[in-house]
């Protein structure tokens, strides 16, 4: 069962305060929410905080435990006002261990191994979906669906000590759905000795191959994301998410066709009048710093 649900996600307008109380409250009452989600709000907007709670099992991903993901991730895409969502695994041991291995023992049958594989991709699916950047707070083990998880991400930021691998082909099984991505983050030849060898690498390793995009140690861990959604709240809220589409569609587009939806993002952009406030206020501060210098 997912934190956020019905009343506690309305959070329009003036009732904000009081969902985010009705959802704190449903946090500290229930230890046993399968995804906890804290909100954030802040005056560029709310930043969603979305917790894989399974620590007892190193956050192994079970078919309940992604309805309820996939589940918060939809009702998180609704609001306008969100900015960014930071993902994490509950303790400190792992971000996401995998898939359940006792789940994936018991399949019997092509047509189950279809269900449980295709409910794994739609949970990277609603991360890929979700209007805002997703940023990945890994920390401990990050394997298989694990590190299928953190690709889908937008960002990934990692303790020194977390370590990574793909490791399904010494459990008879090839590496699918969002490994698909691991060629565009660290190339080919990378992608291929992580998938064939399921070895285990460490997170030095992993910024190294440009998997993830910083290093720090756990203690720091949450400093450097907070200082990357710092930085993100500079940017236009609305051109944010145009970018965000436009990059998910690049990866798909021949370059023509990828060119070509980037023009028609940008005519979107001046649907609303965040270009003309944005530009505005860039030209007077331009005009500010003429006069003083």
């Amino acid at each position: 069962m997912a934190v956020l649900a019905g009343p506690a996600l309305s959070i329009a307008g003036s009732g904000f305060e009081q969902a985010k109380k009705l959802t704190e409250a449903a946090l500290e009452s229930s230890g046993d929410r399968l995804v906890h989600v804290r909100l954030d709000q802040r005056k560029q907007g709310i930043i969603a905080h979305a917790t894989i709670n399974n620590a007892r099992h190193l956050n192994a991903m079970n078919s309940a435990l992604m309805e309820a993901f996939v589940d918060v991730m939809a009702q998180l895409a609704t609001d306008e006002r969100l900015r960014a969502v930071v993902l994490t695994g509950a303790g400190r041991k792992a971000f996401i261990v995998g898939a359940d291995i006792d789940e994936m023992a018991a399949i019997e049958s092509a047509a189950q191994a279809t269900v449980f594989i295709t409910r794994l991709h739609r949970c990277c699916d609603a991360i890929r979906d979700l209007p805002v950047p997703v940023i990945a707070r890994i920390q401990g083990f990050t394997f298989g669906a694990g590190l299928e998880i953190a690709a889908a991400c937008d960002v990934r930021i990692a303790a020194d000590a977390a370590l990574f691998g793909m490791p399904e082909v010494k459990l008879g099984i090839p590496s699918v759905i969002e490994a698909a991505l691991l060629p565009m983050l660290v190339g080919w030849g990378r992608a291929r000795e992580i998938m064939l060898l399921g070895e285990t690498f460490t997170a030095n390793e992993a910024l190294e191959w440009g998997l993830v995009e910083r290093v720090v140690p756990a203690a720091a861990l949450d400093e450097a994301i907070e200082a990357w959604i710092g930085r993100l709240l500079t940017s236009m809220p609305r051109a944010v998410r145009l970018q965000k589409r436009l990059i998910r569609q690049w990866e798909g587009l021949p370059l023509a066709a990828a060119i070509q939806a980037g023009i028609e993002a940008f005519a979107r952009a001046y649907e609303t009048d965040e270009p003309a406030v944005a530009m505005r206020e860039f030209l007077a501060t331009q005009k500010a710093r003429k006069k003083t210098g």
